[in-house]
């Protein structure tokens, strides 16, 4: 049986590692500790050893300095013309002040959370459904803007955040691809009419030049019909018709393509080409 002076002892060896244990403080790197003395917040303890006054000091909170990652949850979002989104975003944060972190809001992960959700439906509620999609950046511009003076006072720093989805929901994608097919289907109806509208322009101005080119071909052909009875006139004088004669020379011209010709084909022509001439003309 142990001697009443040896438990003493021994009782008194354990208070004083105890208490040793207690003023000790080894903190981490990446961390600090915020120390309470008698209730009240007293100091923050840096990483290292460090010492504190047992029972009368206590640790109450053990914050991290480094950057935290918080999931800003899906939400719906409705924008300016009334079109339906679904926005999710990621903020990345730094507690520099851990005793505004930890006395300044109940709790600084909620509440930034709520902050963002909040802010960001009301940036994205002042924009079309059309902005909305295609200004991210002007999103988190505006985002970043209006929550880091708030958490400023927390203690805590915004450093980025980022929007991670902002897409339509179920019935609007199909509201928009329903608009699309429609608005793709417009645009090849306007495209084809255009072809068809300048096809017919280019075919009615082709038939135009045709008959302009026919009607100088023709007034050529008759120029040359004039020239050439002029000159059989001024050459046979008033002896015989000068058409009589120009006929003469198409029948024996005919009669040459006919006898060339591959084609068993029979044409009659009057024996007497100038008195029919003649005839038909009451001479």
């Amino acid at each position: 049986m142990l001697e009443p002076g040896l438990i003493i002892a021994i009782v008194v060896l354990v208070f004083i590692f105890v208490t040793v244990a207690q003023g000790v403080r080894q903190v981490p790197q990446g961390n600090k500790w915020v120390v309470q003395r008698l209730g009240k917040y007293y100091v923050s303890l840096n990483p290292g050893l460090n010492f504190i006054i047992p029972y009368i000091d206590a640790v109450a909170y053990r914050v991290t300095t480094k950057d935290i990652v918080l999931d800003i949850p899906s939400q719906e979002v409705i924008t300016k013309d009334n079109a339906v989104l679904m926005t999710n975003a990621v903020a990345y944060i730094n507690i520099v002040s851990p005793e505004k972190a930890v006395y300044g809001v109940e709790n600084y992960r909620i509440a930034i959370q709520t902050l963002v959700q909040t802010s960001l439906r009301s940036i994205v509620g002042e924009m079309s459904l059309d902005d909305a999609l295609s200004s991210r950046d002007h999103i988190k511009a505006k985002l970043k803007a209006a929550i880091s003076d708030d958490i400023s006072d927390w203690g805590i720093t915004l450093k980025t955040v980022e929007i991670q989805d902002i897409t339509p929901s179920g019935t609007m994608q199909q509201a928009m691809e329903e608009q699309a097919a429609a608005e793709r289907a417009r645009r090849a109806t306007v495209t084809r009419a255009d072809g068809d509208k300048q096809a017919a322009i280019v075919q009615a101005e082709g038939e135009l030049e045709a008959s302009r080119r026919q009607a100088e071909a023709q007034v050529v052909l008759a120029e040359a019909s004039k020239t050439a009875i002029k000159l059989v006139t001024e050459a046979i004088g008033e002896k015989e018709m000068p058409v009589v004669y120009l006929l003469g020379e198409k029948y024996i011209s005919s009669l040459q393509n006919l006898s060339e010709s591959d084609n068993s084909k029979f044409v009659v022509f009057p024996a007497d080409i100038p008195a029919a001439i003649k005839g038909l003309m009451g001479r």
